[in-house]
């Protein structure tokens, strides 16, 4: 997965490449259930390890923020700022619920 460096793009372009990496994960875990419930087993344990893949991704962006932050460049906080934030944070909560799921329903062979 390719490396972003904040320092290249705008406050918007930063936003977009959060909820770009998170909307992939999200897509990635809900396609993961469903090729669990269709007896794929190892496509769906795949999809959860590139969600993982992409929400890196997501989280390296969000962090060189917070980094930037601190060093003295204060973010403008926006609604589309806002909602990457929202995104990416729902879409980890989503991946911790689902992995947990799929490890209940193979341990009970369901």
């Amino acid at each position: 997965m390719e490396k972003v460096d904040i320092n290249q793009l705008t406050n918007e372009q930063i936003a977009f490449h959060i909820i770009l990496h998170s909307g992939n994960a999200r897509s990635n875990i809900v396609q993961a259930i469903r090729e669990y419930r269709s007896g794929q087993i190892e496509k769906a344990e795949q999809l959860i390890q590139e969600a993982e893949q992409e929400l890196g991704v997501a989280h390296d962006v969000h962090f060189q923020l917070i980094q930037k932050e601190a060093g003295g460049n204060p973010t403008t906080i926006t609604l589309l700022l806002m909602h990457a934030e929202d995104h990416v944070m729902s879409t980890l909560a989503m991946k911790e619920i689902v992995k947990e799921m799929l490890v209940l329903l193979k341990e009970r062979n369901i």
